[in-house]
Protein backbone atom coordinates (compact mmCIF):
# COMPACT_ATOMS: atom_id res chain seq x y z
CA UNK A 1 0.00 0.00 0.00
CA UNK A 2 1.25 3.49 -1.26
CA UNK A 3 1.69 5.79 2.13
CA UNK A 4 2.26 9.36 1.92
CA UNK A 5 4.61 8.87 5.53
CA UNK A 6 8.26 9.42 4.08
CA UNK A 7 10.17 6.16 5.58
CA UNK A 8 12.46 8.42 7.67
CA UNK A 9 9.31 9.90 9.33
CA UNK A 10 7.73 6.29 10.00
CA UNK A 11 9.71 5.37 12.75
CA UNK A 12 9.23 8.52 14.52
CA UNK A 13 5.17 8.63 13.65
CA UNK A 14 4.97 4.62 15.31
CA UNK A 15 7.11 5.84 18.28
CA UNK A 16 4.88 8.61 18.67
CA UNK A 17 1.64 7.08 18.56
CA UNK A 18 2.68 3.99 20.77
CA UNK A 19 3.95 6.60 23.27
CA UNK A 20 0.49 8.64 23.23
CA UNK A 21 -1.10 5.27 23.10
CA UNK A 22 0.19 3.85 26.17
CA UNK A 23 0.15 7.79 28.15
CA UNK A 24 -1.33 6.94 31.68
CA UNK A 25 -1.47 3.37 31.83
CA UNK A 26 0.47 1.68 34.40
CA UNK A 27 2.21 -1.84 33.65
CA UNK A 28 0.41 -3.23 36.44
CA UNK A 29 -2.69 -4.06 34.92
CA UNK A 30 -6.01 -4.34 36.67
CA UNK A 31 -4.74 -3.98 40.25
CA UNK A 32 -6.86 -2.29 42.28
CA UNK A 33 -9.75 -1.77 39.97
CA UNK A 34 -12.49 -4.50 40.66
CA UNK A 35 -13.18 -6.93 42.40
CA UNK A 36 -14.24 -10.18 39.98
CA UNK A 37 -16.21 -12.27 42.24
CA UNK A 38 -16.78 -16.46 41.82
CA UNK A 39 -19.96 -17.27 39.97
CA UNK A 40 -21.61 -21.06 40.31
CA UNK A 41 -23.22 -20.88 37.39
CA UNK A 42 -20.36 -19.55 35.21
CA UNK A 43 -17.89 -22.13 37.06
CA UNK A 44 -20.27 -25.01 35.42
CA UNK A 45 -19.85 -23.85 31.97
CA UNK A 46 -16.26 -23.46 32.53
CA UNK A 47 -16.24 -26.82 33.71
CA UNK A 48 -16.97 -28.07 30.11
CA UNK A 49 -13.35 -26.92 28.90
CA UNK A 50 -15.21 -23.46 27.81
CA UNK A 51 -13.52 -20.61 28.38
CA UNK A 52 -15.75 -17.36 28.72
CA UNK A 53 -15.21 -13.99 27.18
CA UNK A 54 -17.79 -11.25 26.95
CA UNK A 55 -18.69 -9.41 23.02
CA UNK A 56 -18.35 -5.96 24.16
CA UNK A 57 -16.59 -2.55 24.34
CA UNK A 58 -19.14 -1.00 26.69
CA UNK A 59 -17.14 -1.19 29.95
CA UNK A 60 -19.57 -0.36 32.12
CA UNK A 61 -21.73 -3.34 30.68
CA UNK A 62 -19.15 -5.49 30.87
CA UNK A 63 -18.76 -4.24 34.52
CA UNK A 64 -22.00 -5.82 35.32
CA UNK A 65 -21.28 -9.35 33.97
CA UNK A 66 -17.81 -9.77 34.42
CA UNK A 67 -16.70 -12.26 37.20
CA UNK A 68 -13.56 -14.45 38.08
CA UNK A 69 -14.46 -16.83 35.01
CA UNK A 70 -14.39 -14.43 32.21
CA UNK A 71 -10.97 -14.32 30.77
CA UNK A 72 -11.41 -11.54 27.64
CA UNK A 73 -12.99 -9.26 26.01
CA UNK A 74 -13.40 -8.78 22.22
CA UNK A 75 -14.12 -5.86 20.62
CA UNK A 76 -14.78 -5.25 16.76
CA UNK A 77 -15.07 -2.19 14.36
CA UNK A 78 -18.99 -2.08 15.13
CA UNK A 79 -18.43 -2.10 19.15
CA UNK A 80 -15.23 0.49 18.72
CA UNK A 81 -18.07 2.79 16.80
CA UNK A 82 -20.31 2.65 19.46
CA UNK A 83 -18.07 3.83 22.20
CA UNK A 84 -15.84 6.52 19.59
CA UNK A 85 -19.39 7.90 18.96
CA UNK A 86 -20.14 8.55 22.61
CA UNK A 87 -18.04 11.40 22.54
CA UNK A 88 -15.23 9.51 24.63
CA UNK A 89 -12.47 10.30 22.73
CA UNK A 90 -12.84 13.78 20.78
CA UNK A 91 -9.71 15.14 22.74
CA UNK A 92 -7.66 11.74 21.78
CA UNK A 93 -8.14 12.50 17.80
CA UNK A 94 -7.51 15.76 17.63
CA UNK A 95 -4.07 15.14 20.02
CA UNK A 96 -2.77 11.96 17.84
CA UNK A 97 -3.99 14.28 14.46
CA UNK A 98 -2.02 17.10 15.72
CA UNK A 99 1.26 14.88 16.79
CA UNK A 100 0.86 13.39 13.14
CA UNK A 101 1.18 16.63 11.53
CA UNK A 102 3.66 17.82 12.99
CA UNK A 103 5.63 14.85 12.33
CA UNK A 104 4.71 14.09 9.21
CA UNK A 105 3.03 17.77 7.79
CA UNK A 106 2.25 16.01 4.04
CA UNK A 107 0.16 12.96 5.58
CA UNK A 108 -2.74 12.99 3.47
CA UNK A 109 -6.44 11.90 4.91
CA UNK A 110 -6.30 8.38 4.10
CA UNK A 111 -2.71 7.47 6.45
CA UNK A 112 -4.57 9.67 8.79
CA UNK A 113 -7.04 7.55 9.17
CA UNK A 114 -5.63 4.66 9.77
CA UNK A 115 -3.18 5.97 12.39
CA UNK A 116 -5.60 7.83 14.18
CA UNK A 117 -8.36 4.20 14.01
CA UNK A 118 -4.88 2.36 15.33
CA UNK A 119 -4.99 5.15 18.20
CA UNK A 120 -8.26 4.73 18.76
CA UNK A 121 -8.92 0.70 18.71
CA UNK A 122 -5.08 0.74 20.69
CA UNK A 123 -6.41 2.84 23.75
CA UNK A 124 -9.82 1.47 24.08
CA UNK A 125 -8.43 -1.66 24.23
CA UNK A 126 -5.90 -0.90 27.13
CA UNK A 127 -8.47 0.71 28.92
CA UNK A 128 -10.65 -2.75 28.67
CA UNK A 129 -7.13 -4.21 30.02
CA UNK A 130 -6.80 -2.21 32.92
CA UNK A 131 -10.26 -1.83 33.92
CA UNK A 132 -10.68 -5.82 34.19
CA UNK A 133 -6.61 -7.02 34.12
CA UNK A 134 -8.17 -9.39 31.02
CA UNK A 135 -7.20 -10.14 27.58
CA UNK A 136 -8.45 -7.44 24.59
CA UNK A 137 -9.12 -8.47 21.22
CA UNK A 138 -8.49 -5.41 19.24
CA UNK A 139 -8.54 -5.11 15.21
CA UNK A 140 -7.25 -4.55 11.90
CA UNK A 141 -8.98 -1.38 9.89
CA UNK A 142 -10.99 -2.99 7.63
CA UNK A 143 -9.40 -1.11 4.68
CA UNK A 144 -6.25 -3.47 5.03
CA UNK A 145 -8.33 -6.87 4.68
CA UNK A 146 -6.46 -7.10 1.40
CA UNK A 147 -3.38 -5.58 2.36
CA UNK A 148 -0.63 -8.56 3.59
CA UNK A 149 2.01 -6.22 4.33
CA UNK A 150 0.38 -3.29 6.09
CA UNK A 151 -1.89 -5.75 8.27
CA UNK A 152 1.46 -7.26 9.34
CA UNK A 153 3.13 -3.47 10.44
CA UNK A 154 -0.29 -2.82 11.98
CA UNK A 155 -0.71 -6.24 13.99
CA UNK A 156 2.81 -5.71 14.91
CA UNK A 157 2.52 -2.16 16.23
CA UNK A 158 -1.14 -3.45 18.26
CA UNK A 159 1.23 -6.32 19.60
CA UNK A 160 3.96 -3.76 21.06
CA UNK A 161 1.35 -1.58 22.26
CA UNK A 162 0.43 -4.50 24.99
CA UNK A 163 1.97 -7.97 24.48
CA UNK A 164 0.89 -8.77 27.97
CA UNK A 165 -2.85 -8.52 26.81
CA UNK A 166 -3.80 -8.24 23.37
CA UNK A 167 -4.60 -10.43 20.59
CA UNK A 168 -5.37 -9.70 17.22
CA UNK A 169 -7.91 -9.80 15.13
CA UNK A 170 -6.76 -10.57 11.38
CA UNK A 171 -9.92 -11.19 8.96
CA UNK A 172 -10.56 -14.35 7.08
CA UNK A 173 -9.15 -13.45 3.57
CA UNK A 174 -6.78 -14.67 1.50
CA UNK A 175 -4.59 -11.91 2.46
CA UNK A 176 -5.61 -12.42 6.03
CA UNK A 177 -3.98 -15.84 5.78
CA UNK A 178 -0.86 -14.66 4.98
CA UNK A 179 -0.79 -12.17 7.28
CA UNK A 180 -1.95 -14.13 10.12
CA UNK A 181 0.32 -16.83 9.40
CA UNK A 182 3.67 -14.53 9.60
CA UNK A 183 2.56 -12.62 12.59
CA UNK A 184 2.03 -15.86 14.58
CA UNK A 185 5.67 -16.69 13.09
CA UNK A 186 6.85 -13.93 15.20
CA UNK A 187 4.66 -15.18 18.27
CA UNK A 188 1.96 -12.63 18.07
CA UNK A 189 -1.19 -13.71 18.99
CA UNK A 190 -4.21 -14.07 16.55
CA UNK A 191 -8.17 -13.93 16.70
CA UNK A 192 -8.66 -14.77 12.91
CA UNK A 193 -12.05 -13.95 12.68
CA UNK A 194 -15.43 -14.01 10.03
CA UNK A 195 -15.13 -17.21 9.61
CA UNK A 196 -18.41 -18.95 9.28
CA UNK A 197 -17.69 -22.81 8.33
CA UNK A 198 -15.72 -25.96 9.47
CA UNK A 199 -13.82 -25.81 6.50
CA UNK A 200 -12.53 -22.17 6.49
CA UNK A 201 -11.50 -22.64 10.29
CA UNK A 202 -9.85 -26.13 9.18
CA UNK A 203 -7.73 -24.83 6.10
CA UNK A 204 -6.97 -21.62 8.76
CA UNK A 205 -5.78 -23.56 11.32
CA UNK A 206 -3.34 -25.72 9.20
CA UNK A 207 -2.34 -22.55 7.64
CA UNK A 208 -1.98 -19.55 9.41
CA UNK A 209 -2.27 -21.56 12.75
CA UNK A 210 -4.15 -18.56 14.67
CA UNK A 211 -4.48 -19.11 18.52
CA UNK A 212 -8.86 -18.73 17.52
CA UNK A 213 -10.76 -19.28 15.26
CA UNK A 214 -14.29 -18.30 14.94
CA UNK A 215 -17.82 -19.09 13.36
CA UNK A 216 -20.42 -16.48 13.37
CA UNK A 217 -23.86 -18.49 14.17
CA UNK A 218 -26.20 -16.17 14.58
CA UNK A 219 -26.38 -14.51 11.37
CA UNK A 220 -26.14 -18.12 9.59
CA UNK A 221 -29.61 -18.57 11.46
CA UNK A 222 -30.65 -15.40 10.40
CA UNK A 223 -29.85 -15.60 6.79
CA UNK A 224 -32.01 -18.76 6.73
CA UNK A 225 -35.16 -17.42 8.83
CA UNK A 226 -35.06 -13.97 7.37
CA UNK A 227 -35.48 -15.33 3.91
CA UNK A 228 -37.78 -17.91 4.77
CA UNK A 229 -35.43 -20.70 4.00
CA UNK A 230 -36.28 -22.55 7.12
CA UNK A 231 -37.05 -21.39 10.96
CA UNK A 232 -33.46 -20.54 11.00
CA UNK A 233 -32.98 -22.96 14.38
CA UNK A 234 -29.94 -24.68 14.64
CA UNK A 235 -27.59 -24.25 10.82
CA UNK A 236 -25.45 -21.69 12.91
CA UNK A 237 -25.31 -24.38 16.12
CA UNK A 238 -24.22 -27.00 13.29
CA UNK A 239 -21.52 -25.28 11.71
CA UNK A 240 -20.23 -25.12 15.21
CA UNK A 241 -20.55 -27.87 16.76
CA UNK A 242 -18.73 -29.47 13.43
CA UNK A 243 -15.83 -27.34 13.51
CA UNK A 244 -15.13 -28.00 17.34
CA UNK A 245 -15.30 -31.43 15.92
CA UNK A 246 -12.57 -30.91 13.34
CA UNK A 247 -10.36 -29.17 15.19
CA UNK A 248 -10.60 -31.60 17.51
CA UNK A 249 -9.84 -34.43 15.41
CA UNK A 250 -6.63 -32.28 14.33
CA UNK A 251 -5.65 -32.01 17.76
CA UNK A 252 -5.86 -35.94 18.28
CA UNK A 253 -3.58 -36.42 15.41
CA UNK A 254 -0.97 -34.30 16.10
CA UNK A 255 -1.56 -31.17 13.86
CA UNK A 256 -1.87 -27.24 14.26
CA UNK A 257 -4.92 -26.86 16.15
CA UNK A 258 -6.90 -23.38 16.98
CA UNK A 259 -9.64 -23.04 19.40
CA UNK A 260 -12.66 -22.32 18.23
CA UNK A 261 -14.79 -18.94 19.43
CA UNK A 262 -18.63 -19.21 19.33
CA UNK A 263 -19.51 -15.86 18.00
CA UNK A 264 -22.36 -14.07 16.87
CA UNK A 265 -24.21 -15.59 19.78
CA UNK A 266 -28.14 -14.32 19.76
CA UNK A 267 -29.63 -16.70 22.70
CA UNK A 268 -29.02 -17.12 26.53
CA UNK A 269 -30.13 -20.98 25.40
CA UNK A 270 -27.01 -21.33 23.55
CA UNK A 271 -24.81 -20.92 26.34
CA UNK A 272 -26.30 -24.39 27.68
CA UNK A 273 -26.73 -26.11 24.24
CA UNK A 274 -23.37 -25.54 23.16
CA UNK A 275 -20.96 -26.13 26.46
CA UNK A 276 -17.97 -27.61 25.25
CA UNK A 277 -16.53 -25.61 22.49
CA UNK A 278 -13.13 -24.14 23.30
CA UNK A 279 -14.36 -20.37 23.79
CA UNK A 280 -17.98 -18.68 24.13
CA UNK A 281 -17.65 -14.84 23.25
CA UNK A 282 -21.15 -13.55 24.30
CA UNK A 283 -22.75 -10.22 24.03
CA UNK A 284 -23.93 -8.57 27.18
CA UNK A 285 -27.22 -8.98 26.15
CA UNK A 286 -26.98 -13.18 25.84
CA UNK A 287 -24.89 -13.33 29.11
CA UNK A 288 -27.21 -11.79 31.60
CA UNK A 289 -30.12 -13.25 29.76
CA UNK A 290 -27.91 -16.88 30.58
CA UNK A 291 -27.11 -15.81 33.77
CA UNK A 292 -31.09 -14.97 34.89
CA UNK A 293 -32.23 -18.36 33.76
CA UNK A 294 -29.59 -20.71 33.81
CA UNK A 295 -29.89 -24.36 33.13
CA UNK A 296 -30.03 -26.90 36.07
CA UNK A 297 -27.43 -29.29 34.19
CA UNK A 298 -24.63 -28.35 32.25
CA UNK A 299 -22.77 -31.52 30.19
CA UNK A 300 -20.73 -31.05 26.87
CA UNK A 301 -22.67 -30.42 23.40
CA UNK A 302 -19.82 -31.27 21.31
CA UNK A 303 -20.75 -34.20 19.63
CA UNK A 304 -24.00 -33.47 18.96
CA UNK A 305 -25.60 -32.66 15.39
CA UNK A 306 -28.78 -30.87 15.30
CA UNK A 307 -31.33 -31.25 12.79
CA UNK A 308 -31.68 -28.02 10.70
CA UNK A 309 -35.59 -27.22 9.66
CA UNK A 310 -36.16 -26.00 6.58
CA UNK A 311 -39.57 -25.25 4.64
CA UNK A 312 -41.58 -27.60 2.59
CA UNK A 313 -39.38 -27.47 -0.47
CA UNK A 314 -36.42 -26.03 0.41
CA UNK A 315 -32.98 -28.01 0.50
CA UNK A 316 -29.46 -27.59 1.47
CA UNK A 317 -28.92 -27.30 -2.33
CA UNK A 318 -31.10 -24.30 -2.66
CA UNK A 319 -28.19 -22.72 -0.73
CA UNK A 320 -24.72 -24.40 -0.43
CA UNK A 321 -25.85 -25.26 3.05
CA UNK A 322 -23.92 -28.07 3.28
CA UNK A 323 -20.54 -25.93 2.73
CA UNK A 324 -20.89 -24.96 6.35
CA UNK A 325 -19.81 -28.13 8.24
CA UNK A 326 -18.79 -30.29 5.01
CA UNK A 327 -14.74 -30.90 5.17
CA UNK A 328 -14.66 -33.96 2.61
CA UNK A 329 -11.50 -35.58 2.37
CA UNK A 330 -10.88 -33.77 -0.84
CA UNK A 331 -11.26 -30.75 0.62
CA UNK A 332 -8.41 -32.17 2.76
CA UNK A 333 -6.22 -32.81 0.43
CA UNK A 334 -6.40 -29.39 -1.12
CA UNK A 335 -5.49 -27.93 2.26
CA UNK A 336 -2.67 -30.77 2.65
CA UNK A 337 -1.44 -29.40 -1.35
CA UNK A 338 -1.25 -26.31 -0.42
CA UNK A 339 0.86 -26.88 2.87
CA UNK A 340 3.54 -27.83 0.67
CA UNK A 341 3.87 -24.16 -0.58
CA UNK A 342 6.93 -22.90 2.56
CA UNK A 343 5.21 -20.18 4.41
CA UNK A 344 7.39 -17.50 2.88
CA UNK A 345 6.46 -17.99 -0.52
CA UNK A 346 2.47 -17.89 0.19
CA UNK A 347 0.73 -15.01 -1.86
CA UNK A 348 -3.25 -14.45 -1.57
CA UNK A 349 -3.17 -14.96 -5.36
CA UNK A 350 -1.32 -18.55 -4.86
CA UNK A 351 -4.19 -19.36 -2.28
CA UNK A 352 -6.97 -18.44 -4.36
CA UNK A 353 -5.64 -20.01 -7.54
CA UNK A 354 -5.16 -23.34 -6.02
CA UNK A 355 -8.67 -24.07 -4.36
CA UNK A 356 -9.67 -22.89 -8.14
CA UNK A 357 -7.46 -25.88 -9.51
CA UNK A 358 -8.45 -28.41 -6.92
CA UNK A 359 -12.10 -28.03 -7.43
CA UNK A 360 -12.97 -25.55 -4.13
CA UNK A 361 -13.82 -22.25 -6.12
CA UNK A 362 -16.63 -21.87 -4.03
CA UNK A 363 -14.39 -21.04 -0.97
CA UNK A 364 -12.19 -18.21 -2.36
CA UNK A 365 -14.90 -16.17 -5.38
CA UNK A 366 -12.84 -13.98 -7.94
CA UNK A 367 -15.77 -11.54 -6.27
CA UNK A 368 -16.33 -8.40 -8.81
CA UNK A 369 -16.48 -5.10 -7.81
CA UNK A 370 -20.37 -4.81 -8.83
CA UNK A 371 -20.67 -7.99 -6.16
CA UNK A 372 -18.58 -6.49 -3.28
CA UNK A 373 -21.04 -3.05 -3.85
CA UNK A 374 -24.10 -5.54 -3.98
CA UNK A 375 -22.86 -7.23 -0.74
CA UNK A 376 -22.23 -3.87 1.05
CA UNK A 377 -25.89 -2.87 0.44
CA UNK A 378 -27.65 -5.63 1.62
CA UNK A 379 -25.99 -5.48 4.96
CA UNK A 380 -24.51 -8.01 7.27
CA UNK A 381 -27.06 -10.44 6.33
CA UNK A 382 -26.99 -10.69 2.38
CA UNK A 383 -30.27 -10.67 0.63
CA UNK A 384 -30.78 -14.25 -0.98
CA UNK A 385 -32.52 -13.54 -4.61
CA UNK A 386 -29.54 -11.93 -5.24
CA UNK A 387 -27.17 -14.57 -4.73
CA UNK A 388 -29.25 -18.21 -5.31
CA UNK A 389 -28.25 -18.51 -8.72
CA UNK A 390 -24.80 -18.56 -7.51
CA UNK A 391 -25.08 -21.16 -4.31
CA UNK A 392 -27.08 -23.84 -6.07
CA UNK A 393 -24.73 -23.56 -8.65
CA UNK A 394 -22.10 -23.42 -6.06
CA UNK A 395 -19.99 -20.82 -7.94
CA UNK A 396 -20.08 -19.45 -3.92
CA UNK A 397 -20.10 -20.93 -0.90
CA UNK A 398 -22.68 -19.74 1.60
CA UNK A 399 -19.70 -19.68 3.83
CA UNK A 400 -18.05 -17.73 1.53
CA UNK A 401 -20.91 -15.14 0.79
CA UNK A 402 -21.54 -14.41 4.77
CA UNK A 403 -17.49 -13.52 4.78
CA UNK A 404 -17.95 -11.12 2.30
CA UNK A 405 -21.39 -9.53 3.62
CA UNK A 406 -19.44 -9.42 6.98
CA UNK A 407 -16.31 -7.76 6.07
CA UNK A 408 -18.60 -5.18 3.98
CA UNK A 409 -20.31 -4.52 7.19
CA UNK A 410 -17.65 -3.86 9.57
CA UNK A 411 -16.61 -1.50 6.43
CA UNK A 412 -19.51 0.24 7.20
CA UNK A 413 -19.32 0.71 10.45
CA UNK A 414 -15.25 1.81 10.21
CA UNK A 415 -16.37 4.21 7.64
CA UNK A 416 -18.86 5.92 10.32
CA UNK A 417 -15.83 5.58 12.98
CA UNK A 418 -13.91 7.32 9.84
CA UNK A 419 -16.79 10.20 9.32
CA UNK A 420 -16.59 11.28 12.94
CA UNK A 421 -12.72 11.61 13.14
CA UNK A 422 -12.94 13.59 9.77
CA UNK A 423 -15.53 16.08 11.19
CA UNK A 424 -13.02 16.30 14.14
CA UNK A 425 -10.65 17.32 12.23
Amino acid sequence: MATSILSEQKAVVERRMHDLVREGFSPAFGEGKMEKKPDPEWRKIQGTGTRLWLDTGDMEEAAKLFTAEFEALTTNNTLLNKEVQKGLYDDLVGEAAAALREIAPGVDERDLLLEIAFVLNARHGLSLVERFDSYVSVELHTDLAQDVDTSVAYGRRFYNVCPERFIVKVPLTPAGLVAARRLRDEGIPINFTLGFSARQNYLASLLAQPNYVNVFMGRLNAFVADHGLGSGENIGEKATLATQRALNSLRSAGRPASLLIGASMRKGAQVATLAGLDVFTMPTKVAQEYRENPAAEVKSGVHDDPEVPLEAGVSLDDFNGASLWEVTDEFKEAVDGLLQTPAGELTPEAITAHFDRTGHGDLFPAWTEAEIEQAARDGKIPVYDTWKDHLREKRIGLDALMNLSALQSFASDQAALDARVKSLL
